[in-house]
């Protein structure tokens, strides 16, 4: 026999823990951490401040449950993915920027929160990136491209770490920066795909033009 529900306390929801984590997501997202109150997530959510409490209790412990529920998963699942891939660096080159492309159509609130959070002087979040990131996907790539490096099998000249960074800010950054730059060139035929063609591209070819067969 369940025991009644002491009175006033709301009953336990799945959908809308769920629906508070999406709308927190989206608001961390467009204003900031900082900025977001509980209150208009609750709102967005389509439901009361007090259940915000309910599930979370305090604003912190709610960006927690983001991190470790929302945030991380999505890079633990790349990561995944690179850890399957060949050896080949240009494997692992496009392993990493056609998962990253995925995941963002997905998750829409990733790069804005990686700018706004991680890679902004003062963001909450950004010492997640050196204790919890790094070790699934930065630091996974590095060890690999030098590995590469070490059998021949990736340019002497390029710095492993460093590669990491670049094709972090090429993909990340471009995401987030989407809504300028397809403003700019107002051109449709500039989609995801196209994005990644070109990363692919620049990468393994850079500058220069191609010798006519």
């Amino acid at each position: 026999m369940s025991m009644p529900r002491a009175p006033g306390r709301p009953s336990g929801d799945p959908q809308q823990r769920e629906a508070l984590l999406d709308a927190a997501l989206a608001a961390f997202a467009h204003t900031g951490i900082h900025a977001a109150s509980l209150r208009n997530i609750a709102r967005q959510a389509g439901v009361t401040p007090a259940l915000v409490n309910y599930y979370f209790g305090t604003k912190q412990r709610l960006v927690e449950v983001v991190v470790e529920e929302r945030l991380l998963p999505l890079i633990q699942s790349l990561g995944e993915r690179l850890q399957a891939a060949g050896d080949s660096p240009l494997e692992l080159v496009e392993v990493f920027v056609r998962g990253l492309s995925e995941t963002v159509s997905q998750h829409a609130w990733l790069p804005p929160l990686w700018v706004r959070e991680i890679l902004c002087e003062g963001g909450l979040l950004r010492e997640l990136l050196p204790q919890r990131i790094a070790p699934l996907v930065p630091l996974l790539l590095a060890q690999r491209f030098a590995a590469a490096q070490a059998r021949g099998a990736l340019n002497p000249q390029l710095d492993p770490r460093l590669l990491v960074v670049s094709l972090i800010g090429l993909t990340l950054l471009p995401y987030a920066a989407a809504p300028l730059w397809r403003g700019i060139f107002a051109n449709p035929q500039l989609g995801d795909e196209a994005l990644i063609q070109h990363t692919l591209a620049l990468l393994e070819r850079g500058l220069e033009v191609p010798h006519a067969p």
